[in-house]
């Protein structure tokens, strides 16, 4: 918990673009910040997580008030927005830094974490089964002021344009109703 009733989320499903892009636009979502979670090297810079010997994965770390999403409806666009099959890789990006992870906050978040997992396991959405690590959150570092709110700054860039672009594109069709104001 944060101040004021405030939770906090922290999620890798490749490129942190990507998901920054889709839960900035998410009702209930406060802030969203691109950075790194989940290694060993103290205060990594960019360079140092793409060479895949930190052991962070590009995250998003989101503030959100739980009365207006919950957890489990966070993790239901999660699991819409990326891959959650394959094992440190969303499409051309691979590497351990595009692992899909929950790092929860509380035991609360591990158990919906499992739970959502299961759920999607049994009702067999996807045709692989689903390799999302549920570990504990650990220090998170922000990334570098240039990733921040990339894709709304860069939305004609070629991977914002090819990559970005469609996944907010499915989420807003997916979560209408879930869509800010």
């Amino acid at each position: 918990m944060t101040d004021a009733g405030k939770e906090i989320a922290t999620l890798a499903g490749g490129c942190f673009w990507c998901l920054e892009a889709v839960f900035d636009d998410l009702r209930g979502v406060e802030s969203v910040e691109s950075g790194y979670m989940g290694g060993k090297t103290a205060n990594p810079s960019y360079e140092d997580v793409c060479s895949g010997e930190t052991g962070h994965a590009e995250a998003v770390q989101l503030t959100f008030d739980p009365k207006l999403v919950s957890f489990k409806e966070i993790l239901e666009v999660f699991f819409v927005i990326h891959d959650p099959t394959t094992l440190n890789r969303q499409g051309n990006d691979v590497g351990t830094q595009y692992r899909s992870a929950i790092f929860h906050h509380s035991a609360e978040q591990k158990a919906a974490a499992e739970q959502v997992i299961e759920n999607l396991g049994g009702a067999k959405i996807y045709d692989d089964p689903i390799v999302t690590e549920v570990v504990p959150a650990s220090k998170f570092y922000v990334a570098e002021d240039y990733h921040q709110e990339y894709f709304r700054r860069n939305p004609a860039q070629p991977y914002c344009a090819v990559i970005v672009r469609p996944k907010v594109a499915k989420f807003r069709k997916h979560f209408l109703e879930k869509l800010k104001k």
